[in-house]
């Protein structure tokens, strides 16, 4: 499957949002500046070509880049209405659907992937998430699809993560002591960020999830890599945003938030807000002519 200040989002606390409004962060500016033109131009086209699957496959990851969920399901639908082959590997509709909050339509899209490919435990993550926002950790556990061949790392160990039987340090652990090259730990790690972030946060952990998701959209490999791995980047720079939630915007960027599980209150600096951070993000940012897709890749896996 899949395969610098970060734009802080303003989101309805009491509501799934259809859309995420960017409140600030010039370090993402180009990259916003990027896809806005980018949808803007395929507007244009689609109103010429409204049955080009391309078209709205480019402009759906367009939408959902800009937090525009309803609209880039509202696409990938509309994909699947114009060529049904491929329904069952629209992977990307499924966590557009999630972040819509429509959590038994993503876990069914999940459920069709399974038939597709039997091996890919992301997708079996995917469906946990779905699951456990419609139903609890319980069912979700109880349901994790079962996988009996082997899947690209670090995969394995994340999902044992998820199903239970493993803490986080040791996925980490695991791929630190690895006998492999730096670009693939690179790799491993920012897939074990990613996921861990987001397994924290289904849990109502926000700040270890806000740790582990800076990791994962700070990894030098994910926004170079190929259309899969740079499109889950775009999920974890999303969630991290959406996981600001800010109650009292600050003028200087800074936001303070009540959370349920990290105490009454905090400061928290958004997306480690200082010079250095910014400018090593502002540096791996991708550009967004590189995140064309055709409708094929909705099948890309990396």
């Amino acid at each position: 499957m899949h395969s610098g200040r970060i734009a802080l989002l303003i989101v309805c606390a009491c509501a799934v949002p259809s859309r995420v409004t960017t409140l600030c962060g010039d370090e993402t500016s180009d990259l916003l500046r990027d896809i806005r033109q980018q949808r803007s131009d395929l507007d244009d086209r689609i109103a010429q070509q409204p049955d080009d699957a391309d078209l709205l496959s480019a402009r759906g990851d367009a939408l959902f880049f800009l937090g525009e969920f309803q609209a880039a399901a509202h696409d990938y639908d509309r994909m699947v209405q114009l060529n049904p082959a491929l329904d069952a590997s629209h992977w990307r509709r499924g966590i557009a659907w999630f972040y819509r909050g429509e959590y038994e339509k993503a876990a069914r899209q999940f459920e069709r992937y399974h038939s597709f490919d039997d091996v890919d435990r992301e997708n079996g993550i995917w469906r946990y998430l779905c699951q456990f926002k419609a139903d609890g950790a319980e069912k979700a556990r109880a349901g994790l699809l079962k996988y009996e061949k082997d899947d690209r790392e670090p995969f394995p160990d994340v999902y044992r993560l998820f199903a239970g039987e493993i803490p986080p340090e040791q996925v980490l652990k695991r791929i630190e002591t690895a006998a492999i090259d730096k670009p693939q730990r690179e790799k491993r790690l920012f897939y074990a960020h990613l996921y861990i972030g987001l397994w924290h946060t289904v849990h109502d952990r926000p700040r270890q999830a806000r740790g582990h998701l800076e990791k994962s959209v700070d990894n030098t490999w994910a926004p170079s890599a190929g259309y899969g791995p740079r499109y889950m980047w775009h999920v974890g720079r999303l969630q991290l945003q959406l996981l600001a939630q800010p109650d009292t915007p600050i003028p200087n960027g800074v936001t303070q938030r009540p959370t349920k599980s990290d105490g009454p209150r905090e400061t928290q600096t958004g997306d480690a807000l200082t010079a250095e951070n910014a400018e090593k993000r502002r540096e791996k940012i991708p550009r967004q002519d590189s995140l064309r897709p055709s409708a094929s890749s909705a099948v890309i896996r990396s």
